[in-house]
């Protein structure tokens, strides 16, 4: 159950291959880079592009917020990303692990090799807060696309003043836990020799706020099925699920105050998430199902220990677990800590807060499989209006609606990252 076996088994996958031009081995800029002493890109010449851009890229927000899509059904979102990645000038290839796109833009500089992702599928209407009749984006993919699309617009016209390479990984099936997988397995790192993989991501905070996580970052998520025997064999499993959901640790928030104190918990060092189990176990018939995420991920252990503890009071129940948890997203502490100094730079020290917990506790993210190849960074992105409900700006909710703000913000700083980090002569 160590994140290494997780990392192994991905690693022995095999690779598929995308459609388009060919992509692989972009990750080497130009040599013939400007001249000694020239300027890297400024964050004048980025803030510049965006305030040109802002309008369009919020009408390119509203136009694919119109055209949600489902985990593995991409098709339109990744024709429009595709054609706007030509139209900047970048090297494209589509298809790349179902319908994701890759996009490269080469600096005239020598310099390394950096990632960013974005993910461009709609949340399913089961996974929507109290359901819903359709797919919508209630977890902010369409903004974290148009935020990517922006970073690539901007950068594009500054390449001579760019070093290395940045690749553009826009992902499908993300909802899903399955698109990073697909990617990875395509060779999206490997052939590109990509360094380091960064991505932000719409969270309840305050527009024109950013919150960072180093060291910490989503947890994973292990399943259980437990199959009892017997005359009463569904009353006991009825009993045996009440038991189980009994250890966790923190509960499903119910109300919009929930939601206000565990966001506030998240930023308390040492705080009530900094350790937690979030347990779901259900019966059915003679069979109890349980689904969990804890932190730290060494938990795991102890968690499937108390479980077969639990079942082993049912004479004849029998349990089996997935070979390996989904592994939990870690944010290198390093990563984030100069990412938060950019940030502070950019924006300002009060735009920027710092996460001392796995957030939000019920959620995961397949981000994590590409930290568990190259360090990087995951940021929350604050996308709540002034005066809005908390709900408005935590995925999910059916009311989900980010301030429109937050994408100019987004593109200013992740541009301004993204080269930082592609000139910086080594990671450090």
């Amino acid at each position: 159950m160590e994140r290494t076996l997780a990392r192994r088994t991905l690693l022995a996958a095999t690779a598929a291959t995308g459609t388009g031009v060919a992509w692989g081995t972009a990750g080497r800029a130009a040599a013939h880079g400007g001249k000694r002493g020239e300027r890297g890109v400024a964050q004048g010449a980025v803030d510049a592009e965006v305030a040109r851009l802002e309008r369009e890229l919020i009408a390119l927000r509203r136009d694919l917020h119109r055209h949600p899509e489902t985990p593995g059904q991409e098709r339109r979102t990744a024709g429009v990303v595709a054609r706007e990645l030509r139209a900047a000038g970048l090297t494209v290839a589509t298809g790349v692990g179902g319908h994701g796109v890759v996009g490269v833009l080469r600096g005239v500089r020598p310099g390394r090799t950096v990632a960013y992702r974005a993910d461009m599928d709609a949340v399913p209407p089961k996974d929507i807060i109290g359901g819903g009749p359709a797919a919508a984006h209630l977890c902010g993919h369409d903004v974290h696309t148009t935020v990517s699309l922006g970073v690539a617009r901007v950068l594009a016209p500054l390449r001579t003043r760019l070093s290395g390479t940045v690749v553009f990984v826009f992902q499908p099936a993300e909802e899903t836990l399955s698109g990073a997988r697909a990617l990875i397995d395509a060779g999206v790192l490997e052939r590109t020799g990509v360094e380091e993989i960064h991505a932000l991501h719409c969270g309840p905070f305050p527009v024109g706020r950013f919150a960072v996580t180093p060291g910490y970052g989503l947890p994973g998520q292990d399943k259980a099925e437990v199959t009892l025997s017997g005359p009463d064999a569904p009353g006991d499993a009825g009993r045996l699920a009440a038991k189980i959901a009994a250890l966790a640790t923190v509960a499903q928030p119910q109300t919009p105050a929930d939601l206000e104190r565990l966001i506030a918990d998240a930023q308390v060092p040492g705080g009530p998430l900094a350790r937690f189990l979030a347990v779901r176990a259900t019966a059915q018939g003679d069979t109890v199902s349980v689904s969990y995420r804890c932190w730290p991920e060494e938990r795991y252990a102890e968690v499937r220990a108390d479980i077969r503890r639990l079942a082993a009071s049912y004479p004849g129940a029998t349990v089996s677990f997935p070979a390996d948890p989904f592994p939990a997203m870690v944010c290198p502490e390093p990563d984030g800590r100069r990412l938060a100094r950019h940030l502070r730079r950019t924006v300002g020290r009060d735009a920027v807060v710092e996460l001392h917990a796995a957030f939000p506790p019920f959620s995961g993210e397949d981000f994590a499989l590409y930290l568990d190849r190259v360090p990087g960074t995951y940021t929350f992105l604050g996308v709540r209006a002034p005066g809005a409900p908390v709900t408005t700006a935590y995925p999910h909710f059916p009311d989900f609606a980010p301030d429109e703000r937050a994408i100019g913000l987004g593109v200013r700083t992740m541009a301004g990252w993204l080269a930082e980090r592609t000139s910086a002569a080594q990671r450090g």
